[in-house]
């Protein structure tokens, strides 16, 4: 940790080759609206089944964190639509670790579908206690963040 550092300003050196978790991800039916093409609301959805599995393929899941009273809510989100996509097109979430601070990180994702890019976007999470109080991210949890995958 950076000595005297203020909080709003301590950020982890992240390894870019680890950063990064591709899910592939097959859109369904009730995800589309009524042109047949995915609806907006259904890429934030998307953008959470990545960081979801994400995770997991650093041995952890956010039941495991809320059971210690530790949090991540989704503070902020943007989303760029880039190209439609359509009922069971199968997508490709790549799901990249981009900042890590001392109360709050940053996702990046890009969604692909054959290599074409249909949206891109971040979401930034804060860390809060089970009382909801914004609180320094733990180094046990700091230290999964700055690893990559698990072999499988």
């Amino acid at each position: 940790m950076i000595a005297n550092a203020p909080v709003s300003t301590y950020a982890a050196a992240i390894d870019p080759a680890k950063a990064t978790t591709r899910t592939p991800l097959r859109v369904r039916f009730c995800e589309t609206d009524l042109m047949g093409i995915v609806h907006h609301g259904s890429y934030l959805v998307y953008f959470e089944a990545g960081r979801v599995e994400w995770l997991r393929k650093r041995g952890v899941t956010y039941a495991d964190w809320a059971a210690k009273g530790v949090h991540l809510p989704v503070v902020e989100a943007h989303l760029t639509y880039r190209a439609p996509s359509r009922f069971d097109d199968l997508l490709e979430v790549d799901t990249t670790l981009k900042k890590l601070g001392a109360v709050s990180l940053e996702f990046t994702y890009r969604i692909e579908r054959n290599g074409l890019l249909i949206a891109e976007g971040l979401t930034r999470l804060g860390c809060i206690d089970a009382s909801h109080k914004l609180m320094r991210i733990p180094d046990y949890m700091r230290d999964i963040f700055l690893a990559g995958e698990l072999p499988a």
